[in-house]
């Protein structure tokens, strides 16, 4: 099996996590973008994908490439999973369909439930984007982001024998 394009294809997904992961707390941090639940949501898939990438390219390293190769197809999965969800979230943003109810507004608050809604903190919305490059918000960008990275692990599972 061609262990050096596992190996390579790992490191370049748990890279572009990690930097997709640095620029979402860059936003948040620098710039004071509060993220909203299905941002936050989105952000799980990059968590998971950089030590996973990490330990695949250790695995196929050391040659081990039917390990490396089952996961680089997880490592794939995982990366569409999360291209859903973002797609899920910008056309929310969009409103092309309605959003959880917990941070879009969709449903109203009980009388009963003002003064404790009233005590809770802001949820960012998720029905409105914060920040938009080009036309795209974050949520559109994570999604060609995940595409990428899922079309780079389906390259390096596939990668033929030698």
């Amino acid at each position: 099996m061609d262990t050096e394009a596992q190996k390579y294809a790992s490191l370049l997904v748990a890279l572009g996590a990690a930097a997709t992961l640095a620029a979402a707390w860059f936003f948040q941090l620098v710039m004071g973008l509060a993220p909203c639940p299905l941002c936050l949501d989105q952000r799980i898939a990059y968590y998971a994908a950089v030590p996973l990438g990490l330990a695949l390219a250790v695995m196929a390293g050391r040659g081990h490439g039917t390990i490396a190769r089952g996961g680089l197809w997880l490592l794939a999965l995982l990366m569409l999973g999360n291209m859903g969800l973002a797609i899920y979230h910008a056309g929310v943003e969009w409103h092309f369909w309605q959003g959880p109810t917990t941070c879009s507004g969709g449903a109203p608050v009980a009388v009963s439930d003002i003064l404790s809604a009233l005590k809770t903190a802001h949820v960012p919305r998720c029905d409105e984007a914060a920040w938009r490059l080009l036309g795209i918000s974050m949520a559109g960008w994570n999604a060609l982001i995940a595409l990428v990275l899922a079309l780079i692990a389906i390259g390096g599972a596939r990668a033929r024998m030698r």
